[in-house]
């Protein structure tokens, strides 16, 4: 049995697995652009060197425009929330920016999980056709003519196969986009992370400078 054939034939058994690797397609396509466009910054460096000539220049409000003008950036929504908390006890830009991370961290890791739940749902549905072309198969051989059982057991075995490699077929690019998405996913959540130090570590420079001039200054007199 062609494959062709075998689609005509079963299309209440295929048509959950087309299903399921048309929401997968969507749910790769909507990462790819999210994870690669949308939320990294696309030169961290030049950013974090704008933001921090601002907060040394006591121009925190500017810096928060800044962070504001990349709403969709994870990094620079985190590096805003420390801004905003500038005048606070270190202890509580700590606390915002550890929750500001995690929700962070929650919006980047979001439906790419579901690349590896349709994969195994893929699988299963392969394999469930895969029984059901067996077992009709078994039942046709069983009631058949003994010159038509051999040609009815190839085309059952066939259909039961097809079933298999379809299945697979859908599972095996979702488990390769799930890996590719996890790994960029991971580095992302790494740079809102190093995004959160670098915030910090630039409000710790800004208040010592502080200290220091207040230091001179009371020397002088």
């Amino acid at each position: 049995m062609g494959f062709i054939e075998f689609l005509k034939g079963n299309f209440m058994h295929v048509l959950p697995i087309f299903i399921a690797g048309a929401i997968a397609l969507a749910i790769a396509v909507e990462r790819i652009v999210a994870l690669f466009q949308t939320y990294p910054i696309h030169n961290m460096d030049a950013f974090f060197a704008r933001i921090s000539d601002l907060v040394m220049a006591d121009r925190i409000s500017d810096a928060v425009t800044v962070c504001e003008s990349m709403p969709g950036k994870p990094s620079a929504q985190v590096v805003k929330l420390a801004l905003l908390r500038a005048h606070q006890p270190e202890e509580l830009i700590e606390n915002g920016l550890g929750i500001s991370v995690n929700k962070a961290a929650q919006a980047i890791q979001k439906r790419t999980q579901f690349l590896a739940t349709i994969a195994n749902v893929a699988t299963l549905l392969g394999l469930l056709g895969t029984i059901a072309g067996l077992i009709a198969s078994f039942q046709a051989v069983g009631t058949a003519d003994a010159s038509q059982k051999s040609a009815l057991l190839a085309n059952g075995i066939s259909s039961a196969m097809n079933a298999t490699m379809l299945g697979l077929g859908v599972a095996i690019p979702c488990m390769v986009l799930f890996s590719f998405l996890m790994n960029r996913t991971n580095r992302l959540i790494a740079e809102v992370d190093q995004s959160a130090m670098q915030a910090m570590d630039i409000l710790k420079q800004k208040f010592y400078s502080a200290q220091q001039t207040t230091l001179k200054s009371i020397g002088r007199r």
